[in-house]
């Protein structure tokens, strides 16, 4: 089995570059033209900087003077700054039963609406079990009484539907919603 490489992170810089002819670009982005590799090498030696391979697609390949240890930082620095701007939103799941106890139902409630303002999707469920598959109409009461319980702190994604045994409802936070900017 043959594995293809789509693209490289790593460039190719100063020695490792074998090609015989490259399109040179200055440090500040000038064009400098197509020359052999050695008069490239030694135009980025006498400068002190690398000669970084950074489109090997093109013919000649394009190969800029620049200083590669700062550029790997500051890419670096870029990654690290899109990270931490990134929210991943979790799953967090309530299971619910059909004969719930009124102060059962209120800490699901409370652990539901802690989760939906840290931002996080909301999965609830009801599982139905043996005679209780017979009345799936107390199950939709059910969720829509927790529906309209937290309809402050989050949005219904997708209404209560049955799959299989258990009865599913996705309830999204209002918090996510306007951090993105919908």
């Amino acid at each position: 089995m043959e594995v293809l490489i789509i693209s490289k992170q790593e460039l190719l810089i100063n020695e490792e570059i074998r090609d015989k002819e490259v399109r040179l670009v200055g440090a500040e982005g000038e064009q400098l033209g197509i020359m052999s590799i050695q008069d490239a090498m030694r135009i980025a030696t006498e400068k002190n900087l690398d000669l970084v391979k950074i489109a090997p697609q093109a013919t000649p390949p394009v190969c800029r003077i620049m200083d590669y240890g700062k550029h790997k930082f500051e890419q670096a620095k870029r990654e690290k700054e899109a990270r931490k701007n990134q929210k991943v939103i979790e799953l967090k799941e309530i299971r619910l039963s059909l004969n719930i106890d009124t102060h059962d139902f209120e800490t699901k409630l409370k652990n539901a609406i802690k989760f939906l303002n840290a931002g996080n999707k909301l999965k609830v469920s009801i599982r139905f079990r043996g005679r209780e598959m017979a009345h799936p109409e107390i199950g939709t009461e059910m969720m829509k009484r927790f529906a309209a319980d937290i309809e402050e702190y989050g949005n219904i994604e997708r209404i209560p539907k049955m799959e299989g045994r258990s009865m599913i409802m996705y309830v999204n936070s209002k918090q996510a919603v306007t951090k993105s900017g919908k």
